[in-house]
């Protein structure tokens, strides 16, 4: 098959970089341009990232010696030798949203990994598994913005992303009333190594900037509605979190409790999870586990070291289901930050977004 021309703009921080060792593996998409900051621009990726390459492989040959663009000023070259970008660049709010819509409007699709476009009512924020018919929301983004191939996705929080897909599978037969989630979030979420934060060393810090709103807002719109071109959230369940920053390198965990309409046996809940597939899985894109959740029966399972590249990172893993005095269950759940809860997650919508037909290889 004609690959995918890609590029990935903010391809130097920790996420960047995991998108370019995830892309010089894919059988559908090829590496082609890398942009960043001005001061990262016109040098070969591999020296560019010399002194803060944080992956445990070498820079992939397909990168090392891609001249790094710019990413704002360059757009033009950019668009025009791609199909689509991944969008990782670490700006301000309202320059994110300006640069996405930039690129969109040069009419190149848009994979976002950032925060900025994901309340933008009619940008889709979609887990694969959980909410693929959100694409559909494209065709109205596209009236807005005045384009014909051009528009912005983006994936959720890493934060969401262990405990929605468990509780995804759940939520249309018994109805989910209340959550309480408590996530604990490794280090590579904040884009750091232990050598360049040595005081998370033997540490938990208890906040996170903004990561408690985003793990309570955010699936209300990962399960919300397209009405009138728009994505209208859900209204329930009612969702409160707390979000602690903890001594590992990747991985982040959630310590979850729920309550349903109509209380499911614990039987019911663990079948519905083995059992679960999405889009992702009837597709059978390149990037997407062949089991989305798996269930661990062992009391200390999961745990972050042995668990969080299951399915290469892309699968999520439950344990410890057992009732509760105040909600009706508790249970906890993972997944790999930087691969399910960032670039991966990302690079399976993008494969959804192609097989789906709203991304064409014409470069």
């Amino acid at each position: 098959m004609k690959k995918y021309k890609v590029g990935i703009v903010g391809g130097t921080g920790m996420v960047g970089q995991r998108y370019v060792c995830l892309i010089a593996e894919h059988p559908w998409f090829e590496l082609c341009v890398i942009a960043a900051s001005a001061r990262s621009a016109g040098k070969p990726y591999e020296e560019t990232v010399a002194d803060r390459w944080a992956m445990d492989v070498p820079v992939p040959e397909c990168a090392r010696h891609l001249v790094v663009k710019d990413a704002t000023t360059d757009i033009d070259e950019i668009t025009s030798s791609v199909d689509f970008i991944f969008s990782a660049v670490d700006m301000k709010k309202d320059e994110i949203v300006a640069l996405e819509e930039a690129y969109a409007k040069r009419e190149c699709p848009v994979v976002s990994n950032n925060s900025a476009n994901r309340w933008t009512p009619d940008v889709p924020m979609v887990i694969p598994e959980v909410n693929p018919e959100h694409i559909k929301i494209i065709d109205s983004q596209r009236k807005r913005l005045g384009t014909k191939r051009g528009f912005i996705t983006a994936k959720s929080n890493c934060s969401i992303q262990s405990y929605v897909p468990a509780l995804h599978p759940l939520r249309a037969e018994f109805g989910i009333k209340s959550v309480l989630a408590c996530t604990y979030q490794a280090i590579s979420g904040a884009g750091k190594t232990f050598e360049r934060w040595p005081e998370m060393l033997d540490n938990c810090i208890p906040y996170i900037g903004g990561e408690e709103e985003k793990s309570e807002r955010e699936p209300m719109k990962v399960w919300g509605t397209i009405e009138n071109g728009i994505i209208v959230p859900a209204t329930k369940p009612a969702i409160t979190a707390q979000c602690l920053r903890v001594a590992c390198t990747d991985g982040h965990m959630a310590a979850v409790f729920v309550s349903f309409d109509k209380k499911p046996s614990k039987e019911e809940i663990i079948d519905r999870w083995a059992n679960y597939q999405g889009r992702a899985q009837e597709l059978k894109l390149p990037t997407a586990p062949k089991q989305f959740i798996h269930y661990f029966t062992e009391d200390n399972r999961p745990q972050t070291k042995l668990d969080r590249n299951l399915e290469n990172g892309m699968a999520i893993s439950v344990g410890r289901l057992r009732e509760d005095t105040q909600y009706d269950y508790k249970f906890v759940c993972l997944s790999h930050n930087t691969l399910r809860g960032a670039a991966g997650g990302a690079v399976l919508l993008a494969e959804l977004l192609c097989a789906e037909g709203y991304i064409e290889a014409i470069h």
